[in-house]
Formats: C-alpha cells, structure tokens, sequence
C-alpha cells in the first residue's frame, strides 16, 4: 500500500532511458525511441519498469490532474463538463472556448484576466478553421485556458491577488506544490515555468503513476474522486474530439488518463493499476503504443488496446511498417506489423 510519508525529491541528472519502442520498415528496424515506462499493481508496488523511472523529469501537462485536484481542495466548486475542462489540454473547440468563459463568468472575470500565452488552437483540423476565419491567437484558444480560468476562480474564492497567480510563490501555487507532493509521495525536485506560462514541478515517472493511482482510487466524493469522475466522464472536454487520449478512456472501461507534451503519458484504473510512459524524443507516435502495451502489461485486456497499436509507417502510399513496443515490453500483445 501507499505509504503516507514524503520521501526526498527525486536526482537531477541525464534519464539513464532505454529503448521502448522501433520503427519497423519492410521487416527491419529503421529506427529507436528511447523512453522509461513504469507499470503499478494495485498494490502500488512496481510490476515493471523499463529505463529511468526515478530520475527527476518534467511531467508536462500529465501532472493536470493532480493540480485539478489542489484546486478542488482549495473550494473550486466546479463539477462535470467544467472540472474536466480544468485539467484539460483542450483542442480548442467551440465547447472548450465556451466552457472557458463559463468559469471565467462564475468567477466574475474576463478573458482579459487570463495570464496564458496567446496561441491558436492545438486541433489542426480547429486551427485551419481558425486562420480562414482570420480570427488571431488568443489566450482563450490556448490549450491550457481551462486550467488558468480554474485557478483565476480559486483565487477569487479565497480572496488572493490574481494580476500574480502564476508566481510560484503564489498561495495558489504553494497549494498546488503541497498536493503535487502529497500525491506523488515525493518532495519536488526542481520548478521551472510550463509551455503556458504556469509553475512547472518536476517530480518522477513514478511519481506521477503514483499520483494517478491516489486519483483513481480516492473516496468517492473527494476532490480526488471528483476530478477522476469528471475526465472520465468528459474525456472530450479534457482534451477533445479525435484526440488519442479520450479514445483511450471510452475504450477501457474506468480508465482515467492524461497526456502531456515531449512524450508523457500516465493512465489509472480504479483498482489503483496505473502506467506512465516518457518518450525521450518527446515523439507522440512512439506514445501512444508505448502507452497501449504499458496497459496491457497491467492486465488490461489487449482486445480493448488494439486501436492504439500504432500509426503505419507508409512507402508509396501503401503501409510498409509501423511503430512497435519492444518485446520487452509487450509480450502480450501482438502487432500489425512483424
């Protein structure tokens, strides 16, 4: 079981990864991912590790969850729809923009108040719309504007400034280290400033699948509990329609997941299994079939994962190959490609 107590931060030094997944071109391996994957029983004892699963790393938009989560403990009274868009790395939709200002209006705020970089929308089929549109970067378009509008709404709750609510000395942000934390079992490691301009803690891949797990498995109604019932529930509004992410949660059942940038993946289930995944080249294609084997691994039935097996590999329009886990990895499930 978990132990209550806050082990030291986790080194800061060059991730001693491994290989975990290659690309398989007419028969023969053209290329390596490199990455650390560590799989959790429900006892929350390791089951599998590969590469460096203790070494300090930046967990990216994966540790969303867990800063949903400090801000339901600090009285963010979202639920549902809005909760989910809270922890979302939203692709920019219509639904997500509206969903933005509907928390921005509960806390009697604007879009000026927000302090995320501007950006078009992450979704390329929603961005395309978007600059034949001729409509211009906004922070409200930004991928993480559910997440800011969330702690605006908390800061206006308990009455703290909000002109500096990204400053890691912040209370906000103190709230947000203490739970990251608490529910990593570790002391942070480093803090440095995310892609939208939030507090980033570094902690470690185990860590983080320590932390999902704590999620998932949480008393229900719990701040815990809230935020994992609501992304499930909502996986399109915690990242959106298409995304890899929310296919995964509609297709294994009670699975909580979240993605971030530069390769990171961290998944849950109820009973407390859980999986993080970094790919080292920070490469999406190696992700998600990384991700999908890591599943397997923990005793998700492989019949559920087979659309996340990997995209192919194309020679003249036609598949010569595809993205595999290595063995070691995935002796349980087997690939389209040999």
């Amino acid at each position: 079981m978990y132990s209550s107590s806050i082990a030291d931060a986790p080194l800061v030094r060059e991730p001693l990864h491994a290989p975990v997944a290659h690309l398989i071109r007419g028969g023969m391996i053209e290329g390596i991912h490199y990455g650390s994957v560590v799989v959790l029983g429900a006892d929350g004892e390791v089951q599998f590790q590969l590469g460096d699963i203790e070494a300090a790393f930046y967990p990216r938009s994966a540790l969303k969850p867990v800063q949903a989560v400090a801000m339901a403990r600090v009285g963010l009274p979202l639920d549902g729809e809005l909760l989910s868009l809270a922890a979302a790395s939203h692709s920019g939709e219509e639904r997500h923009l509206a969903g933005t200002r509907r928390i921005l209006e509960l806390a009697a705020l604007t879009e000026d108040h927000l302090r995320n970089v501007p950006d078009m929308p992450y979704d390329p089929v929603v961005r395309d719309a978007w600059v034949r549109e001729g409509r211009l970067p906004s922070r409200l378009a930004q991928n993480c504007s559910g997440k800011h509008a969330a702690m605006l709404y908390a800061c206006r709750l308990n009455g703290w400034s909000l002109e500096d609510y990204l400053d890691p000395g912040h209370p906000l942000q103190q709230a947000i280290a203490e739970i990251v934390e608490d529910l990593t079992g570790q002391r942070i490691a480093r803090i440095t400033v995310d892609g939208c301009g939030a507090p980033l803690f570094s902690v470690s891949l185990h860590g983080l699948a320590r932390a999902a797990a704590r999620i998932t498995t949480a008393a229900p109604g719990t701040p815990e509990a809230r935020v994992a019932d609501a992304m499930r529930e909502h996986a399109e509004m915690a990242s959106g329609s298409g995304r890899d992410v929310a296919a995964l949660m509609r297709a294994v059942p009670g699975l909580l997941a979240k993605d971030g940038f530069e390769g990171v993946q961290v998944a849950a289930l109820p009973d407390g299994r859980a999986v993080a995944v970094k790919i080292a080249d920070g490469a999406n294609r190696a992700r998600v079939p990384v991700a999908a084997a890591a599943l397997a691994r923990a005793g998700v039935d492989p019949e559920l994962l087979t659309e996340f097996q990997g995209e192919a590999l194309l020679g003249g329009g036609q598949a010569v190959g595809c993205v595999r886990p290595v063995r070691s990895l995935e002796p349980v499930v087997v690939s389209a490609c040999a």
